[in-house]
């Protein structure tokens, strides 16, 4: 809304400066879309026709700098009639208030300062008439439509709903066909005008026009809405009918527009106006308690200045013990409840003079659902190694899902889908993911890194699942040489996903997931009260796959996915306890064993921590040879051992004897043998 300010201090002595005006109406809640010389344009939100005005800003910055508002516009009301020279019947409770007078006219330009204000406000001046009906739309939020009394059949008005099959050409010139939803202004014979959007061509006020039928009227946002809509028509009139205008209006707008036309030369009024108004609407009354304005607010307002806002902004206030009684004015069709109100109060109060304050708890906050919680952990631990969060689609297409499918299980057919690419829901997340990595990949990006937190399903119902994915080479640092993601890496994602919900994981090789490439992939694995249980499985998506998907040939695509609901059973349940710092050093050896090539090295780690003594701490394979001096069919590992003991120094035996038995246990239980035992390494 534009609204000059010459315009505007008409209604209000509000300070000179345009821009002192515009800052003030934004601390009051209106966003200012900014200040054009004299003229400030607000964004009015849909909720506030009232403000679609130049009075209504007015009202604003008269309550905004503590003013006196003039009154409104147009002064005394004619004498009404329900009927008059021209008949009116509403036909629709789509129409609420009908007003209508009769004026004869001289058609011809208006007068420069009306013609200066229009072209202000953004309006394009057309004629007297028509500019009049236009300026009191801008200054008072009333939309009037002026019909061509020689060109109204009876003569007589009826308001009504369209007829199958009626059209009309509008004054833009197009023809449109309406339907039984569509309010309409007729004559006795036809449609005249769209009631609220836009007048007819036929109608139309031009220079050989003598007499004018000048309508103002009440009609039923909805009812104008949905002939704006299906018409596809917009325009300011409609934009003011769609939100809500005040039925007391259309009486008072009709007076300012006859009063416009004697003071301009541009006509006077013949005879009585005419005024039908089947229900006439009573302003709401809202309570409002001081105790809850406090509560809302968070501040004391006094009393003075609760009564100096409302009334100021066209509420009628009644004290009462516990607060007042308030009369909402009918321009004022957003105010429902006691809230509304509170709001009213703080917007002019200002909010910058209310202390920010933390609200008292009255009971304790409910726990987090256990789902959320541990969807918040798992999502800072696989941002903190560096991946994305995705979101992909639950419904794929069969051909895509089938490769994913664990063996002998069947995938969820969805009874109606939307189209053959919606046919099943998805069994893994990782479909999702690697079409994400195509199509980063196929726009320059290099790394691509994803994670995702969701459902999968398949014939035996839902679970809950986090699934990674990684491609592209490992971020580039000067201390290593360049690689790729691979499978080590999705496999230490999963164990500090398991470190996260208080598991351990363990590998094991593959032998149901065939999406991944054999030797390259695993089963993952954890051990509690009820023996061992699969909880998910990683490794590398098979080229063919990842070819499919739409990636070129020798695109190496690491992947792993992790049953939540399994993960967290296998769960040990947290102990709240403090360790105190050690007191004394450890001692570090590195034993390297030859195994057999195909064998874990999770299972030796196992039997490590099986056989370990209370001093062993720490156990870390470090390095895995095969080569020169290795026999046939087997490889070296080497595993590093920290020995601390919480009440001494170990001495060199008391290692030794911990580290043969060790190599004894794995010995029986591997068939490993000794390659070296290296002696002690420099304490920690």
């Amino acid at each position: 809304m534009k609204a000059p300010l010459s315009w505007l201090r008409e209604s209000a002595a509000v300070p000179d400066d345009p821009a002192t005006v515009a800052t003030r109406l934004a601390a009051c809640g209106f966003e200012v879309a900014g200040v054009d010389g004299e003229t400030i344009d607000v964004e009015v939100t849909a909720n506030r026709p009232d403000c679609l005005s130049v009075y209504g800003l007015a009202r604003e910055a008269a309550t905004a700098f503590d003013v006196a508002l003039a009154p409104p516009p147009g002064g005394d009301l004619p004498p009404t009639e329900p009927t008059g020279t021209v008949p009116v019947t509403i036909d629709d409770a789509g129409c609420g208030r009908y007003a209508l007078a009769l004026a004869d006219v001289r058609i011809g330009p208006s007068p420069r300062w009306l013609v200066d204000r229009l072209a202000a406000a953004g309006v394009r001046p057309i004629s007297n008439v028509v500019d009049i009906t236009n300026y009191v739309m801008l200054e008072i939020g009333q939309p009037m439509h002026a019909f061509d009394a020689a060109t109204l059949a009876g003569p007589e008005i009826r308001v009504r709903l369209a007829r199958p099959g009626e059209t009309l050409v509008t004054l833009d010139g197009q023809s449109r066909e309406l339907d039984a939803s569509m309010l309409v202004i007729a004559d006795r014979d036809r449609a005249t005008a769209l009631a609220g959007v836009m007048g007819g061509a036929a109608s139309e006020v031009s220079n050989r026009t003598t007499r004018i039928a000048l309508e103002s009227a009440w009609f039923d946002p909805a009812a104008v809405r949905t002939t704006s809509r299906r018409l596809g028509l917009k325009t300011e009139a409609s934009t003011r009918f769609e939100r809500g205008t005040d039925p007391w209006g259309p009486t008072r707008g009709l007076a300012r527009a006859l009063s416009l036309f004697e003071q301009t030369g541009a006509g006077q009024r013949v005879g009585p106006m005419v005024d039908v108004w089947p229900s006439p609407a009573a302003p709401p009354t809202v309570v409002l308690r001081r105790a809850r304005l406090a509560s809302l607010l968070g501040d004391q307002v006094p009393d003075q200045d609760v009564i100096r806002i409302l009334s100021a902004l066209g509420f009628l206030v009644a004290p009462e013990t516990a607060g007042w009684r308030v009369h909402v004015p009918t321009f004022r069709v957003d105010v429902h409840r006691e809230v509304d109100l509170i709001e009213e109060v703080g917007r002019h109060w200002g909010f910058d003079r209310i202390p920010a304050t933390f609200p008292a708890l009255a009971e304790l906050p409910r726990p987090s659902v256990a789902g959320l919680d541990l969807g918040r952990r798992l999502r800072r631990v696989l941002a903190g190694v560096g991946l994305q969060e995705a979101a992909t689609f639950t419904f794929l297409g069969r051909e895509a899902a089938e490769p994913f499918a664990r063996p002998g299980i069947g995938l969820v057919d969805i009874a109606n889908p939307l189209s053959e690419n919606f046919s099943v829901l998805r069994p893994s997340l990782m479909v999702g993911l690697v079409d994400a990595v195509v199509y980063n990949r196929r726009r320059g990006q290099e790394s691509v890194n994803l994670f995702e937190i969701g459902a999968a399903f398949d014939a035996r119902g839902e679970a809950r699942r986090v699934a990674w994915v990684l491609t592209g080479p490992r971020e580039e640092h000067w201390s290593t040489p360049a690689a790729s993601a691979d499978v080590y890496d999705v496999l230490g994602i999963a164990e500090l996903l398991a470190e996260a919900v208080g598991t351990e994981i363990e590998a094991r090789a593959a032998t149901d997931a065939p999406w991944f490439v054999p030797g390259r992939a695993a089963v993952l694995q954890t051990t509690g009260r009820d023996g061992t249980a699969r909880v998910g499985a990683c490794g590398q998506v098979l080229p063919a796959i990842v070819e499919a998907r739409g990636l070129p040939r020798g695109e190496v695509v690491v992947a792993g996915e992790l049953d939540l609901e399994a993960l967290v059973g296998a769960a040990r349940p947290a102990a709240s306890h403090i360790t105190a710092l050690p007191r004394h050093p450890s001692v570090v050896r590195d034993v390297s064993l030859f195994v057999d090539e195909r064998l874990p090295a999770a299972e030796v780690r196992g039997t490590i921590w099986a056989h370990a003594p209370d001093t062993l701490v720490a156990v870390r394979e470090f390095d895995r040879y095969r080569g020169k001096g290795v026999p046939e069919g087997r490889i070296s590992l080497s595993w590093r051992l920290t020995f601390r003991a919480p009440d001494r120094t170990l001495t060199d035996h008391e290692v030794q004897r911990a580290i043969e038995a060790l190599v004894t246990a794995i010995g029986a239980a591997h068939g490993a043998t000794l390659r070296s035992a290296a002696g002690p390494s420099p304490t920690e």
